[in-house]
């Protein structure tokens, strides 16, 4: 079989597993909607609708139809890009995620940026120091960053650095009075704020978010961290190590030109799904700090029974995921020539 030919079935069988994912996907998303306690019908017309009301808007919806018919109304919607409409805020539900979204991108963003400038070469010191102190350090910093429930730090970090000490901003992403100064083009205020050259602005966004990105950061760093050390300790036990010392390699050499590099492909893909993680589970974050973002429109459509939303955005996290992966395969062929 030709190398050409090869190829073409790698790629048609990667475009059929990402097919079949979605699909299963849309599937899962679909019956989630259903199975929810929440009604979707009383969530439109009230506690005091009369019986008549209901039954009509309950047929309206579909609800009537066959779960068969109803899944397949539900894929033709997707697929035309058409999602509903919020039952909370009466707009395209999909108007509503690109609005919310470009907040939990940016925090995110800062977040894995920390996560990972902190992960990775903590985990590389703990490997190379192994059951010496600066490994027990690394690895207790890495514990509480992963056993600390996340909404208990932000309301602490908030009393502490905020409340008391004054050195970061408070809830929201910029102070109350610059709210509707600059005009949102991108929805990433620090980007707009540059482009409206509001530097009050940018600086009053760039106090809010450090606090809450450094929380996140550091949580999603002691999953990157025990990871690294993972695979550095893998490579490192390596005869090819001990080959380079012999041949008279320093040791930052060898651990840096070497065993580091090795590991690179590894780290891609875990710091990808670290940061998928952060994309759609800020949750907690965004309701402790008010952070008008996805994970709080998502809480704030849970508590109204908002399906629509809901499903949409369990929709989009699966996507998110799936978006991740291919491009940890894409990078995987840029670091691993083996790969290609």
């Amino acid at each position: 079989m030709s190398i050409r030919r090869l190829r073409f079935h790698g790629v048609a069988g990667h475009v059929g597993t990402i097919a079949v994912t979605l699909l299963g996907l849309l599937l899962l998303t679909f019956f989630i909607g259903r199975l929810m306690p929440a009604d979707p019908v009383r969530a439109i017309v009230g506690e005091d609708a009369t019986r008549e009301t209901y039954e009509q808007v309950y047929r309206s919806l579909g609800l009537d139809r066959p779960l068969w018919e109803q899944f397949a109304y539900y894929l033709g919607d997707v697929f035309t890009g058409n999602f509903g409409t919020s039952i909370r805020t009466g707009q395209p539900v999909i108007q509503d995620i690109l609005h919310v979204m470009p907040a939990t991108i940016e925090l995110a963003t800062f977040a894995i940026l920390i996560g990972a400038g902190l992960g990775v070469p903590l985990g590389v010191l703990a490997a190379v120091n192994k059951d010496r102190w600066p490994d027990h350090v690394v690895r207790v910093f890495s514990l509480f960053g992963h056993s600390m429930p996340i909404f208990w730090t932000g309301m602490i970090a908030l009393i502490v650095f905020y409340a008391y000490l004054g050195l970061v901003g408070g809830s929201g992403r910029m102070d109350q009075f610059y709210i509707g100064l600059i005009e949102e083009r991108t929805g990433f205020l620090l980007i707009d704020s540059l482009i409206a050259g509001e530097m009050d602005v940018f600086w009053s966004a760039v106090n809010h978010i450090i606090l809450p990105a450094s929380l996140l950061g550091y949580s999603s760093s002691a999953y990157i961290t025990r990871m690294t050390r993972s695979f550095m300790l893998d490579q490192l036990g390596q005869e090819y190590v001990t080959t380079a010392r012999v041949k008279g390699l320093s040791r930052s050499q060898t651990i840096w030109q070497h065993a580091f590099i090795n590991i690179r492909v590894q780290l891609v893909t875990i710091i990808a799904l670290a940061y998928g993680s952060l994309l759609e589970g800020a949750v907690l974050i965004e309701t402790v700090f008010a952070w008008p973002g996805f994970g709080q429109y998502l809480t704030n459509n849970l508590i109204t029974g908002d399906m629509n939303a809901v499903m949409t955005c369990v929709l989009i996290v699966g996507i998110i995921f799936i978006a991740l992966n291919l491009l940890s395969d894409v990078l995987y062929r840029i670091f691993d020539p083996r790969t290609r």
